[in-house]
């Protein structure tokens, strides 16, 4: 007889209550609006690296969504205001001990906002829920400095590869992708050495990085968004939203042009979505973070499991 017993304890699913409440108070005291969007959508996200649950439909394929990102925008060219959403988000190929293909986001915008604007904000939130110290913030070019001993804005492929060497990392030797290079560097050497005192902000990606957000041109380029850890855990994505139509579909047709070379199917491009953007989507803020994780750290769990009612079979 399969285990029909719950991985969590009462005491989790109380603590994950108690976090969701305090979440609520939090967004509700800032005069944030709380929205629910769908999650079976005829559109998804055109990202290589994200895999969509496909849901057969009468009308054509929908996508259990991997966040509610793209309706929300259009509820904000909509003229919504601040907005966040605690809702289920769903991604195929993503199984582990801090992992699961159902998993809880919380996602919020914030009109007139900046990526630091935002840090600033998502630091309250951390401390009202894991009371915890105050954060730290570093650049991605100055962390590579630092653990790595790189400089992303003029290393070559080989200097990235002769570093992961050095380490005794393994991996597709025969790539020349400096991206996926620095992703390996990041989640082997230096991730699992952040925010074991405090959270830490990493911010100011490489521009080839920038996924939805603006790029801003310094002595190079880099995209105006950042990403938050706390006991070697990441727990948050942020970006200073793109704003920009042809810009945003110039980035869907790169992915699908990556799509391609690595053998995967073309994924249409979100109409609605491109259709907000050009009626206007007004300057903001924008950040995912998981739940789950979030209750991990509160509870002290090694293994996200531990924190939810049910894991995906």
């Amino acid at each position: 007889m399969n285990d029909w017993s719950p991985t969590a304890t009462v005491e989790s699913l109380k603590l994950r209550a108690n976090i969701l409440e305090s979440i609520r108070d939090f967004f509700r005291e800032k005069k944030v609006l709380e929205v629910q969007t769908p999650l079976l959508c005829p559109f998804t996200v055109t990202d290589p690296h994200l895999k969509s649950l496909e849901i057969p439909w009468a009308s054509g394929t929908h996508y259990l969504q991997t966040s509610p990102e793209y309706a929300m925008k259009r509820l904000l060219a909509g003229g919504s205001g601040c907005i966040y959403q605690i809702c289920k988000a769903f991604r195929g190929d993503e199984v582990g001990r801090k992992h699961n293909p159902e998993f809880t986001m919380l996602e919020w915008y914030r009109l007139g906002f900046d990526h630091h604007d935002l840090m600033d904000e998502m630091e309250q939130l951390l401390q009202r829920v894991l009371n915890c110290p105050k954060a730290k913030s570093i650049t991605y070019r100055a962390i590579f400095q630092s653990y790595c001993n790189i400089d992303v804005a003029s290393a070559s492929i080989d200097e990235v590869k002769e570093c992961a060497k050095s380490y005794a990392i393994e991996w597709n030797t025969d790539s020349d992708d400096m991206d996926a290079w620095l992703d390996v560097l990041m989640s082997h050497i230096i991730e699992p050495k952040l925010g074991f005192d405090a959270p830490c902000f990493v911010y100011d990606y490489p521009a080839s990085q920038s996924a939805l957000a603006k790029i801003r041109q310094d002595d190079y380029p880099v995209a105006e968004r950042f990403e938050v850890y706390y006991k070697g855990i990441e727990l948050a994505n942020g970006f200073h939203e793109l704003t920009s139509a042809k810009e945003q579909e110039a980035r869907f047709k790169e992915n699908q042009k990556i799509r391609k070379k690595l053998n995967l199917e073309p994924i249409e491009m979100d109409s609605y979505f491109l259709g907000a953007l050009q009626f206007g989507l007004p300057d903001c803020a924008g950040v995912a973070l998981g739940i789950d994780r979030l209750v991990m750290l509160a509870a002290d769990a090694d293994e996200i499991r531990e924190v939810m009612a049910f894991v995906t079979q």
